[in-house]
Order: C-alpha cells, then structure tokens, then sequence
C-alpha cells in the first residue's frame, strides 16, 4: 500500500522556510543550466544562420579562416567579374561585393568604447548579403554608418548609444549613424557598416579583405574555386559562405563542449547540494519514518513518499527557472569573440534544464531516503 499523494504535498507546506529555501537553491542550479545551454544554442544558432549557400568568398589564401587577416587588391572583383561565368546579373549589376572587413576599436558619444567590427562596403551588398535588412533609417551617406542591432553589445556599450543620429568614432574620424540593420540573428548583425572608398580613406589603405560573390541559380561555386587554383599568382581561396561558417563551428567546438562540461559540474553541484538538503530534512523526521513503518506501510511506500517530495519541490524549480529564462534570458545579447549573438531558451534548453531539475530532485532525495530507511524501526522510534 502507497502512502496518499496528499501526504507528500502536506509535508512540504508543513516546513515552509525548509521547502522555500531548497527550492530557491534548486531553481538557482537549474538557471546556470539555462544560462549555459542558451548560450550554446545560440552560438549555434548564429553561426548555422550566417551564410548563403549561393555566395562565394573570395579572399587571400593566407589568412587561413580568419578574414580580418585578409589583404586582396582592390581589382581582384573586377578581374573575378570579368574572368567568371554563372555570376548572378540583374537589370545590368553583377552582384559582387567588394568589402574590406576590419576589427577596431570605437567610441560612442557615450565614451564608451570597445573592440567592434566595421565592414566597408558598396551599394551593390544589399544584392549579395540578401539577408540584411535595413528596420530603420537609410542606408549611409558621406560620413554616415548603418549599424547591426548587436553591435552595442559587441562593443560592451548600450544600446541607447547606437540610435539614428548618434555618433561613433573609429579610425579618427567621427561617423553619424545613419540606419539601424537586422540580419536574421547572422553574424553581420554585431558590424558596423561604412562606406568602402571613406573606410579605405581612413584607414590609409588600398586594399580589400574579401570579395563576395553571388552565383546565378544552378551556377557551380567549383567555377570560382577552379579560377583561383589556376591564377596562382594572385594568392587567392574561395569558399562557399556556409561551409566558411561550418569551419567556424568546428573552430568553436571546444567551447561548446567546454560548455556542456560546465552543465555537467553545475548539475553535479546541485546534487551534492540537493544530498545535503534531503539529509537534513530527513534526519529530522527519523521518528516519523520509523512511525510510518510501524503502522504497516512499507519501505517502498515511505521511499516513494519522499522522492515524491524532492520531485514535487524538482519540478516546481524547474517550472520557475524556466519561466524567468525565458522572460529575462531568452534573447539577451552576448558579447563574443566572433561578434555577439543572443541566448537561445528554445526547446532543447528547456528540455536539458528541466530534465536537469527532475535528476536533482530524484538522485537528491534517494541516498537520505535509503539511509533513513536502512535503520531499525525500534532504534528510530526512540531517536530524539
């Protein structure tokens, strides 16, 4: 015979400042596993989000998978224009980007300033970076930048300094914004973008990092690669976008299982922390467990009532600490080498910290329970 389902409930409102107190301590452990998690799903999430499989990127061959490294002549997309076939062209434009990607430091008017990212590009791309969408403002003129809805974050700053018609400062010279862009939660949106022609003005440079090419519907990205195997002279590499942000997925891999093994430590500190509560709440009821046995309910049954308890409080942290991950964390900007992104409370993170929460609950309640139960019934009647 099981004891009622009451009985467990009874209890835990029996001890209000003992359940309150492990259930604050519960939910704290299941919201580091939020913590974590959303932020491995939106690492993820951005870097599977940022490319296009029909755009190509040309850039130099030793700047292995790091573009900011890269330095190609300001010719090479005409030369690419001109040499290539299955180049995406409408009404008359070839869609090809030239674009000179940089990573520098900038002051807001706030006088903040941080490390950003600043890509110097032309009106053609919008037409190759298909992605991009410009909520506010216009695109930039003469002295103006567009900027990415993460790029105060990326800058440590907030975001009431990157508004339209506040100014930033990078490279010496003093840029008023002029729109605000999105991208879909790609990488483009922790950048600033300028004009290229001002940007290599300021910067004292001829060059450009990288060309980006949008193929026509059916075109093969082998076309560019063969081209710039063969012209070896100029020290050219392509890559398909989505296979260079593939790469930077493999690149990331050790802090995504970095990651992972921090949820394994904070859920394994939140047994330990969850043994030490049940021994405590159980080594003063030792009496009432022997009491139980005594008038004829099993062993099973006392063991049930009291996982029952740890899960009852489990489940009520993990129900808390989901809901305020997903009103205050889900979507809170992050700063990170590659730019910024936002955490990701989708459903693998609830899945993991709820799951989470229910081990501790569960594995928490049962070696107290055993002990206690291991005990002689008369030796416990008498315990103080």
């Amino acid at each position: 015979m099981l004891l009622p389902w009451e009985y467990g409930v009874r209890n835990l409102a029996r001890r209000p400042v003992r359940t309150a107190l492990t259930l604050v301590a519960l939910a704290t452990v299941v919201m580091l596993v939020f913590v974590v998690v959303g932020f491995i799903r939106g690492l993820e999430k951005s870097l599977a989000v940022s490319g296009d499989p029909q755009v190509v990127l040309v850039y130099s061959v030793n700047a292995e998978q790091n573009i900011e490294n890269s330095s190609i002549a300001a010719r090479t997309p005409d030369l690419l224009t001109a040499s290539l076939d299955g180049v995406q062209k409408r009404f008359g434009v070839t869609h090809v980007s030239p674009e000179m990607y940089l990573g520098t430091r900038i002051k807001t008017r706030d006088g903040d300033a941080g490390l950003g990212l600043v890509r110097g590009v032309t009106r053609t791309a919008p037409l190759v970076r298909r992605g991009v969408k410009i909520v506010a403002g216009s695109w930039p003129g003469p002295g103006q930048v567009l900027v990415g809805r993460l790029a105060y974050a990326k800058l440590g700053s907030r975001s009431e300094s990157l508004t339209i018609g506040q100014t930033v400062e990078f490279e010496g010279k003093t840029w008023t914004i002029s729109g605000l862009f999105v991208a879909g939660g790609a990488a483009y949106e922790s950048e600033i973008w300028c004009n290229l022609a001002e940007f290599q003005t300021a910067t004292k440079r001829q060059d450009i990092s990288l060309a980006a090419i949008l193929m026509a519907p059916g075109a093969s990205a082998s076309r560019v690669q063969l081209f710039c195997k063969e012209r070896t002279d100029l020290e050219l590499r392509a890559i398909v976008e989505t296979d260079y942000y593939a790469a930077l997925q493999q690149h990331y891999k050790p802090v995504r299982l970095l990651a992972w093994f921090v949820v394994v430590l904070v859920s394994s500190a939140g047994i330990f922390a969850g043994l030490n509560m049940m021994y405590g709440a159980v080594a003063g009821r030792v009496r009432e467990i022997a009491t139980l046995q005594a008038i004829g309910f099993r062993r099973r049954a006392v063991l049930l009532s009291l996982v029952q308890e740890g899960l009852l409080l489990s489940a009520a942290a993990s129900l808390l600490s989901g809901f305020i991950a997903l009103v205050l964390l889900n979507g809170m900007a992050v700063r990170f080498t590659m730019g910024a992104f936002t955490l990701r409370i989708d459903s693998v993170a609830i899945l993991v910290g709820c799951g989470v929460g229910l081990a501790l609950g569960i594995l928490g309640a049962l070696p107290p329970a055993l002990k206690a139960l291991r005990a002689s019934v008369a030796i416990s009647l008498k315990a103080v």
